[in-house]
């Protein structure tokens, strides 16, 4: 009898080269997710650097951020004309009072200050009526004054002034004789002068012992007073008005004791919230206008902030996929240069712009209901977001390739650039320190250190060459010798070399993207890696023509073999 077939002869065939099935089936599998997920990768690499418009026509979607950065500059912009405007005009009250001030208060007062000082005396006669003049004047400020002015309470809540007198201790000087014997030790003697004493007799304080000066022994006089104003033109601009209060001092220097005193005259302007405001009129609905504008601008900022934020999170997070996928299938990691490409400057710039206009607007409405008064840290905050709002149209600009070339030049050139001005700086810092000791006693803009770097840069840019040579004093040869050296060698330097090899890096910077952009670009990992499968019909005919290749190793396979490869 012929022996029966086994029933499972057929399947059990296959058991020899099962193992090489199972193999080869996994395999394939584990190539097909491999190049699904690097395609996928590779699509999600080329959307992201992807321009709006590209995105819009790629996945017809709308670009969001764009139409919103278009409405913020419009919106910020106006915000900051507005702003900027009213800041003026708080500005120009306060200038145009200490002016006044010195014109009211300062005898013989020319309307030009002297230097860094405002006027000057001579003689102990005209520093004793120059001292009584100030004093008589803040007397009679209710019959002098043009402007809406009054008398302000010191720290002691009393109306008037104080006069402060700082003298050595004591000493005796004979100049004939070269004999001196003084005390080194500063006392400071005060008097109060209310309005009531003012209004008395004044021989009876004018010839008080306190103001029996010996001017010897006499460093420098200080009468402060305190003065509150009103700025009603901002009522004309249909705005509350502000309260000042004006801290005035003027000071008599006579420390050199050179026979010449020095008069200043400082004013510290603060705004105060004024305690009784009653105006009729359209002002009230004017400031809520301009709150509801300003909440508008901080919503759009907001919406652009979170935009910004979202697109940076996904960027870091597609930047960790590509690094993850090049190190298991390269066995390396990717250079510096394409892991900076995930980190869009444009969107750090766009989220410090957004932050320092929310915070700016918030202190704007702050100061409009007059709960603050800090005008100048507004006017920082939103003049610095604007700055840099306007500073991001570059982006949109680079999208044409004329624009490209030059935002393309400043990127490569800026590296090489502050690395010069590095070097050309300790050169600068050298003839700052060099100028402001050897010719500061003899030259005004050399007087401080500061001057000095501004004169100097002015003459890097060609600027007042002349004037510099000419007001160098003659008084002494040597100096005036060392003078010409020094301002021949600096401009030479600076102007000659330094300058001409800064022009030299960014032309060289320049030169290299043109030719770039007509050879080519030196490709990166990320370029080459995009650049593997650059069309998406090539890829989906690849991806086509493997799936058949999958599936007729699944067919020659038994159910049970495809259990054992799931």
């Amino acid at each position: 009898m012929a022996p029966q077939p086994d029933p499972f002869s057929h399947a059990g065939e296959p058991e020899k080269g099962s193992g090489v099935s199972r193999l080869t089936v996994r395999d394939a599998m584990a190539h097909l997710d491999s190049e699904v997920k690097e395609e996928r990768l590779r699509e999600d690499l080329k959307f992201y650097f992807m321009n709006p418009c590209e995105k819009f026509r790629a996945r017809q979607q709308i670009p969001w951020k764009l139409g919103l950065q278009i409405l913020k500059i419009v919106m910020v912009t106006s915000q900051l004309v507005r702003f900027g405007l009213s800041n003026q005009l708080v500005v120009a009250f306060k200038e145009e009072n200490i002016v006044a001030f010195k014109h009211l208060f300062l005898r013989g007062y020319s309307g030009t200050d002297e230097d860094d000082y405002s006027c000057s005396v001579f003689t102990q006669e005209d520093t004793y009526e120059s001292i009584f003049f100030a004093i008589n004047q803040y007397h009679r400020l209710g019959n002098l004054s043009l402007g809406t002015l009054g008398y302000g309470e010191k720290e002691d809540s009393r109306i008037g002034l104080k006069v402060c007198k700082q003298h050595y201790k004591k000493g005796t000087m004979f100049p004939s004789n070269e004999t001196l014997n003084i005390d080194s030790d500063v006392e400071i003697d005060c008097i109060h002068l209310g309005l009531q004493a003012l209004s008395n007799n004044p021989q009876d304080w004018k010839n008080s012992s306190f103001f029996k000066l010996e001017f010897y022994r006499l460093l420098q006089i200080e009468i402060s007073f305190q003065l509150k104003g009103i700025d009603l033109q901002t009522i004309y601009s249909r705005e509350l008005p502000d309260c000042y209060v004006f801290q005035n001092m003027i000071t008599f220097d006579n420390k050199a004791h050179s026979g010449k005193i020095k008069i200043y005259f400082n004013s510290d302007a603060n705004i105060e919230e004024c305690k009784d405001l009653n105006i009729s009129g359209s002002i009230q609905r004017n400031i809520q206008y301009v709150l509801v504008f300003d909440a508008f601008v901080i919503v759009i900022c907001l919406a652009s902030l979170i935009l910004c934020t979202r697109s940076i999170v996904l960027a870091l997070r597609l930047r960790k996929r590509f690094l993850n996928f090049f190190l298991e299938k390269y066995k390396r990691h990717v250079c510096n240069t394409d892991q900076w490409e995930f980190v869009n400057g444009w969107y750090v710039l766009v989220i410090i712009s957004d932050l320092m206009t929310i915070v700016g607007s918030i202190l704007k409405m702050e100061i409009k209901v007059k709960n603050l008064t800090n005008y100048d840290l507004c006017s920082i905050l939103l003049g610095t977001s604007t700055l840099l709002v306007w500073v991001g149209v570059i982006r949109y600009l680079g999208y044409f390739q004329a624009y490209n070339v030059l935002i393309l030049t400043m990127q490569a050139s800026l590296p090489k650039v502050l690395r010069f001005c590095a070097c050309a700086g300790m050169i600068y810092l050298g003839y700052t320190f060099c100028g402001w000791i050897v010719l500061g006693p003899y030259h005004n803009k050399f007087e401080k250190l500061n001057t000095v770097a501004e004169c100097l840069f002015s003459l890097v840019n060609g600027d007042d060459m002349y004037a510099t040579f000419a007001h160098i004093q003659q008084k002494s040869l040597l100096v005036w010798l060392f003078s010409r050296l020094y301002l021949y060698s600096f401009i030479s330097l600076f102007i000659y070399m330094i300058l001409s090899l800064f022009i030299a890096l960014i032309t060289d910077s320049y030169d290299t993207i043109k030719k770039y952009q007509k050879n080519g670009f030196p490709a990166t990992d990320l370029q080459e890696f995009l650049k593997e499968c650059s069309s998406k019909e090539k890829c989906q005919q690849e991806s086509s023509a493997f799936l058949p290749r999958i599936c007729c190793l699944r067919r020659n396979g038994s159910d049970d073999h495809l259990i054992l490869v799931n």
